[in-house]
């Protein structure tokens, strides 16, 4: 499944009231929530949901998060700019222009330090901070989360 099919399911949810929209697809797994739903209007991948109750399940939870996020120790040292909304990451102003980033480069708080597309709309996200990058946590042409680490500055 690709952003665009996703994008056409989220136009469907809307145009017929739908608040939660889950699907299974070739191990593939989505779960579509509108503002109708409990919290914002969002596309997220989901796990399996684990019980609260047992307290075996915390320890299992807490030993997969670290396995997926990418750089857990490095994640209190700096400071992230993260995303401001779920979307598309575009580390470029076009597949043919260099990255609006690299590691090593100081940014500003005015600086433009990539561009999320949501809803066919490009944004272009500023650092509002000042520093120096030293990691480059999304890929480029990936889905992003709201608040997902996108850059980590010194």
């Amino acid at each position: 499944m690709d952003i665009k099919e996703i994008r056409t399911l989220i136009d469907l949810m809307k145009k017929n009231g739908v608040a939660v929209f889950k699907m299974e697809r070739e191990g593939f797994k989505i779960t579509l929530k509108t503002a109708g739903a409990v919290g914002p209007a969002q596309y997220v991948t989901t796990q399996p949901v684990f019980s609260v109750t047992e307290s075996s399940a915390l320890p299992a939870i807490a030993a997969e998060a670290p396995a997926s996020n990418s750089a857990p120790a490095s994640a209190s040292s700096g400071i992230e700019i993260k995303s401001p909304m779920v979307g598309t990451f575009y580390s470029a102003p076009s597949p043919d222009s260099p990255s609006f980033l690299t590691v090593g480069q100081q940014v500003t708080p005015d600086t433009v330090v990539c561009i999320i597309e949501a809803m066919k709309v490009m944004n272009e996200v500023k650092a509002e901070v000042s520093g120096i990058v030293t990691e480059i946590c999304a890929e480029n042409g990936k889905p992003v989360q709201f608040g997902q680490p996108l850059f980590r500055l010194k």
